[in-house]
């Protein structure tokens, strides 16, 4: 569905993306891993079209992304990190903000509701401000938001930054069963560990701007690669090469 071909991106000096290929099948869950500084993020925004990657192509669905922005657009969701909801709009409102550009209010609203039922949130917290709801309950929100229009495509930053580990585990696990349910094929970029195994099907470890190893999520604890197994561990080597070690 999404393919990277040799996608570079450097800011000034700093190489951060350096001939990255990367390929996501349709219906399939892929997390994206790696240190800070890896181009985890700078990749999420290159395919969003946030940044114009210095050389290499982006294709969807076979054809350059660039020819078809706009199909993609209405066809994807997103859950950012820490939710990003607008303060200044009730959840309903956050929910349905896409929805109010192509259909009235009452049938926005009607499906806001339902996607909130599909997270767990009742229709008691419609009409709440997000600062109104706890960090759990406005990340249910994000993700209602996410797949308030059905979409082909979702993306995911970060999912469980800032929650406690019960409320990452039902965030992660809603995640699974929302992308089983859809068929939506979906990209994760986490540090958390728990998020890749309940979350993926595949794992692609980024590693100085390029993809230093990918394979399934059944087969990344018994892969012969050090980097990988001290980034699965949390350990850091002495004299390590890795700048972000």
């Amino acid at each position: 569905m999404i393919e990277v071909r040799g996608l570079s991106k450097s800011f000034g000096a700093k190489q951060v993306l350096d001939g990255l290929d990367l390929s996501l099948t349709k219906g399939e869950s892929l997390v994206v891993i790696g240190g800070s500084g890896t181009g985890k993020s700078v990749l999420l925004r290159c395919i969003l079209g946030l940044e114009t990657p210095d050389r290499g192509e982006i294709l969807w669905n076979g054809r350059p992304l660039s020819e078809q922005r706009a199909a993609f657009m209405d066809g994807f969701g997103m859950l950012f990190q820490n939710a990003a909801l607008f303060d200044s709009l009730p959840i309903w409102r956050n929910v349905a903000f896409r929805l109010l550009r192509k259909t009235g209010k009452a049938q926005a609203r009607a499906i806001a509701l339902e996607k909130l039922a599909r997270v767990g949130l009742g229709p008691e917290v419609a009409d709440l401000f997000p600062a109104e709801l706890s960090g759990g309950m406005r990340k249910r929100a994000g993700l209602a938001r996410a797949i308030a229009a059905d979409p082909k495509v979702i993306f995911f930053d970060e999912p469980t930054t800032g929650l406690d580990p019960i409320r990452a585990a039902a965030i992660n696990a809603l995640i699974r069963s929302i992308v089983d349910e859809t068929g939506a094929s979906a990209i994760t970029i986490t540090h958390d560990m728990t998020s890749v195994r309940s979350i993926g099907d595949r794992v692609a470890l980024l590693d100085r701007g390029r993809v230093r190893w990918q394979g399934d999520v059944s087969q990344m604890d018994h892969a012969q690669d050090e980097y990988l197994q001290d980034f699965i561990a949390g350990h850091a080597r002495p004299n390590h090469s890795h700048p972000e070690a």
